[in-house]
């Protein structure tokens, strides 16, 4: 079974598929803002050290167990425990978890889908309308985009490893680097971008408070796919000549830079076409900003440019962010798509099938639940107020279970899997990992400060979304 396993065919083909998945919208959009707001240079200082602290060990954990068993989450915590019933509710959660997260990743990359639509045939105008965006996630046109979102990710995903999640990385990825970096010297190229790349670099370490720490490290952990079940599965299509140190690292860079360079496009375009804005006073909303705000900064751009460019500006902006969202959602789909051939014997075709009846029937309800239907539009309150059922699965399967995921994969690598299991893996395909510093500090993080990080993070964000109080605001987080 291991052996006729599907196979990344190169390295480059891995590295950005697996960037694909780690760069999207969060990264995009989320990130500049929120370095701005929160202390410029010194939050993207701290995110790096988060990154390569922390992620990049839970990134190589996640690897080599994928990698080890070639399999998904659910065969990998199987196979590796030989059928251990509570590990088995590990590889369940690293499965429902990326499928929950699909379905809401789903409605927003429908919403992009529009927007791009709209900024391609001109009509900036009707974007930027504070009631246009309200209208359409109301609208049925919705469901007509539905489909073709849905089209184009099944189109990737049943091509397979290679011809599908590998091709469309290497076309889509090089696509997002160029039309990023171009937008980047477009923007900084404006009179008063300079403005918002000062506020966005110059440190102010006096911003760097426990929240704003805390939030470093929660869009490192996010930022890179830790916990979906993403990198096990895309682990188990590595060959055994590739070292994971080295990869992972390469992927680290990848989504980091993607995010450092978003920065220098987003907040100097804010500063260049609405010199009075104060960044501090943005909203910390991925959607609110894509949706509400940068939809008005491309209408002004037309006083400077023309009607024409300020279209092809938007254009460009809206496809970037779209094809960051694309390629997560490949990535999240795949993870549910190959447990189900590894678990079930079901061929790719089929295990898309059923995940897509699953899917569509959730997404659907999710996005009805914008105002279409009453009862899914109040699903539950908790916190002191209602949820919508989008709100619900948000709540629980991004912001609250991945970080449990993330803690899971640590203990299970260094105690239930064990040390020389995961030294041996690490060291295949890569004959200086045996005795570096880099072995030393995994067995290290992983086994004592990661997982009590991991496990902080996890009971404030319960504390926090269902109970409304921070338990670590006591100790300024």
């Amino acid at each position: 079974m291991a052996a006729s396993r599907e196979q990344f065919g190169s390295r480059l083909g891995f590295v950005l598929a697996a960037a694909g998945s780690a760069v999207g919208i969060g990264n995009l959009v989320g990130f500049p803002v929120n370095a701005a707001k929160n202390g410029g240079g010194a939050f993207l200082l701290m995110y790096a050290i988060f990154v390569f602290t922390i992620c990049v060990p839970v990134m190589m954990a996640e690897l080599a167990a994928g990698r080890n068993s070639a399999k998904g989450p659910l065969g990998a915590y199987a196979s590796l425990t030989n059928n251990n019933k509570f590990w088995s509710i590990a590889g369940w959660l690293s499965t429902i978890t990326p499928f929950m997260i699909a379905v809401f990743y789903t409605v927003i990359t429908v919403w992009i889908f529009e927007y791009l639509y709209n900024a391609l045939t001109g009509d900036l105008a009707e974007l930027a309308k504070p009631e246009t965006f309200g209208s359409f996630i109301n609208g049925g046109n919705i469901f007509i985009h539905l489909a073709v979102v849905i089209g184009i990710v099944n189109l990737i995903l049943v091509g397979g490893v290679k011809e599908g999640i590998e091709r469309s990385a290497k076309i889509l990825m090089p696509a997002l680097f160029l039309m990023l970096i171009g937008m980047v010297i477009f923007v900084l190229t404006q009179e008063n971008a300079m403005a918002g790349v000062k506020f966005y670099l110059i440190p102010d370490f006096s911003k760097l408070t426990g929240p704003v720490v805390s939030g470093a490290l929660g869009q490192a952990f996010f930022s890179l796919s830790l916990g979906m079940g993403i990198l096990i599965t895309y682990g188990s299509y590595m060959d055994k000549q590739s070292s994971i140190a080295s990869s992972a690292k390469m992927v680290a860079i990848a989504d980091t830079s993607v995010a450092f360079f978003a920065g220098l496009m987003i907040l100097p375009a804010i500063f260049s076409f609405n010199p009075q804005t104060d960044p501090t006073e943005l909203s910390d909303s991925s959607v609110s900003l894509i949706f509400s705000f940068l939809p008005k900064i491309f209408l002004a751009l037309q006083g400077s440019i023309g009607y024409f460019g300020a279209s092809v500006v938007a254009s460009v902006f809206f496809l970037l962010v779209f094809f960051a969202a694309l390629t997560s959602l490949v990535s999240i789909i795949e993870v549910p798509a190959a447990s189900l051939v590894d678990q079930k014997g079901y061929s790719r075709k089929k295990s898309l099938l059923v995940l897509n009846l699953g899917m569509i029937l959730f997404t659907i309800a999710c996005t009805a639940s914008f105002g279409m239907v009453g009862w899914l539009t109040e699903f539950v309150v908790y916190s002191g107020a209602n949820k919508s059922l989008f709100d619900v699965v948000y709540d629980v399967f991004y912001d609250t279970i991945l970080p449990l995921n993330g803690l899971l994969i640590c203990l299970f690598v260094i105690y239930r899997w064990q040390k020389h299991n995961l030294d041996a893996e690490l060291e295949t395909g890569d004959d200086g990992f045996k005795g570096s510093f880099l072995e030393r500090y995994m067995h290290f993080s992983l086994g004592t400060f990661i997982p009590v990080i991991l496990a902080l993070i996890f009971i404030n964000t319960v504390a926090i979304k269902f109970f409304g109080a921070s338990l670590l605001a006591s100790i300024g987080f």
